[in-house]
Parts: C-alpha cells; sequence; structure tokens
C-alpha cells in the first residue's frame, strides 16, 4: 500500500484527521472536468465545476495550494492525453484527476477495451511522476432515451478502468454507484452534464475518496412532478431536437482544436494571488 493510501485510511479513522498531503493540483479532461452545467460568473471561464469545488476545499487548510484546471469540452481520449499529459507533467503537481472516454464511448461508439489499454498507458506515466491519481468511472445512464443503448460499453469501459485504477493504485471515484446521480436535479438540461447540484456531489465524492474532511453537506434534490408518459416523450422530443441533434452535429464537424482552450491552464492559487478565499468557498450555493 502506497504511503497516501495509508495516509487516507488514518485521516478516516482519526477523530480529528490530519491536513491532507497535497499542494498541487491538476485537472484533466473534458467537459465534465471543465465544468460544464455548473455556470458561475466569478470562476475563470464562467464555469465552476466539481474539480473547482474540489480544489475550494482543499486550499482551506492549506496556504501554498496551488490548481490547474487543463480541461477541454469535446476532446476524446487520445486527444487528452496527446495535449494534456506533457503539460500536467510538467506542472509536477501531486495529486492528479483524470477522466476521459465519455465523449469516445457516447459518440464514437469507441471500443471500451481498447479504450482502457490507452488510458493505461497515460495513467501509468501520471504515476510514475509521484502523482497521486483520480480516476472515475462514469455514470449510469441507463434512464436517459438513446443513451441506454450503450449502458453496457459504459459498464465495461468501467470494469476496465477499476483494474486500470488497482494496477497503478489510483484513487477511484465510481459515479455508476453514486445513486444519488439518478435524481433528474443533479443533471443539466441538455441530460449529458451534471447541473451545480451534481457536481457539488461529485466533489464530495471526489474528497470522500481522498479522505479529505470537507464542508460540502449532501442536498437533497425535490422530486420531480409526476408526468403523464404523453408528457414525457413530449419532453424527450424537445431535448433530442434542442440539445442531442445540435450536440452530435458539432462532434462530427470536429470544431479545430485552436478554438478551445483549458480554462485554467497554470496553477495558482484557487482565489487569486493576494485575495482571500470568497464567499461562496466550500459550495456556498451548490444549486
Amino acid at each position: 500500500m502506497n504511503v497516501w493510501k495509508q495516509d487516507i485510511a488514518a485521516a478516516r479513522a482519526a477523530p480529528d484527521p490530519a491536513p491532507h498531503p497535497w499542494h498541487r493540483l491538476v485537472a484533466l479532461g473534458d467537459s465534465f472536468t471543465e465544468g460544464i452545467g455548473d455556470p458561475e460568473p466569478r470562476s475563470e471561464g464562467g464555469l465552476r465545476g466539481w474539480a473547482d469545488r474540489v480544489a475550494e476545499e482543499l486550499s482551506a487548510d492549506q496556504p501554498d495550494f496551488a490548481y490547474a484546471n487543463l480541461a477541454v469540452r469535446g476532446l476524446l481520449v487520445q486527444q487528452i492525453l496527446d495535449q494534456q499529459l506533457a503539460p500536467a507533467l510538467a506542472l509536477k503537481p501531486d495529486l492528479v484527476t483524470l477522466s476521459a472516454g465519455g465523449n469516445d464511448i457516447v459518440f464514437r461508439r469507441s471500443d471500451p477495451d481498447r479504450l482502457a489499454e490507452t488510458i493505461d498507458d497515460g495513467v501509468g506515466q501520471l504515476a510514475r511522476s509521484g502523482a497521486t491519481v483520480v480516476l472515475f468511472a462514469g455514470p449510469d445512464w441507463g434512464a436517459t432515451p438513446v443513451f441506454s443503448q450503450i449502458r453496457g460499453k459504459v459498464a465495461i469501459f468501467n470494469e476496465n478502468l477499476h483494474a486500470v485504477a488497482a494496477r497503478h493504485d489510483a484513487v477511484m471515484v465510481d459515479l455508476w454507484f453514486l445513486r444519488e446521480l439518478s435524481s433528474a436535479g443533479m443533471w443539466d438540461p441538455d441530460r449529458l452534464h451534471f447541473s451545480p447540484l451534481g457536481h457539488h456531489t461529485i466533489a464530495a465524492a471526489v474528497l470522500k475518496a481522498l479522505g479529505v474532511s470537507h464542508t460540502l453537506e449532501p442536498f437533497e434534490p425535490k422530486p420531480p412532478l409526476p408526468h403523464s408518459w404523453k408528457e414525457a416523450r413530449t419532453e424527450d422530443l424537445i431535448w433530442a431536437r434542442e440539445y442531442l441533434v445540435p450536440w452530435v452535429i458539432r462532434q462530427l464537424r470536429h470544431p479545430p482544436e485552436a478554438e478551445l482552450t483549458a480554462k485554467r491552464p497554470k496553477p495558482r492559487p484557487v482565489f487569486g494571488v493576494g485575495t482571500p478565499p470568497g464567499p461562496f468557498i466550500g459550495g456556498g450555493h451548490a444549486a
């Protein structure tokens, strides 16, 4: 067992957990990590997301804590590794999060075994740097029209990611078994990304997996009003017209990579140089 895993176990058992050991977080990935679905004008790029929320918590008792987010929406696994892996290693993080593969599975119907092989190589490089690596098993889209058809592939990919995490002693955040995410309130109206409440919930899951005490309280979303079959199908058609079709078209067009850049390419204090924590530290407004 790695030393940092022993620290996590000790922190969970101690009545007063010791400060966490990390000082520099770098987040890699696509729109999930960039924070799509969680708008916040006070955050860089106008998005907050689970990674920002995690960084806020980790910085609370770590004065020299710095955070960079290299995630860019729409990227595939190989693009993430090609564009973000080397810059991330150059920043010398001691904590790295990597989420990739959603766009490959959803929009390219990629082979989950080959995807895992590709990710395995990248995770190996990150682990050999000495950084703690955090991976994510994808959520269960079983109740979502259209995407329910790829549920089996997502499940296979998730199992492969568990194997990758075990091989490299990485921390796994399993969104498939985070059943709170089955609530409609956890999702953006596009049904592809998480809402502010969803990002808040995922941030708490990441911190729990790391064994870090935090101030994020679980929110209980209000249950949706009961819909008739006809109303539900009408909502599905509207969603497909306004979100699914435009999204697929954007994916097929392959926008030039130069159009999109990371919102936080350099590690810096979470609240900026010389700026004290703002009133929304620790998930002040998650919904």
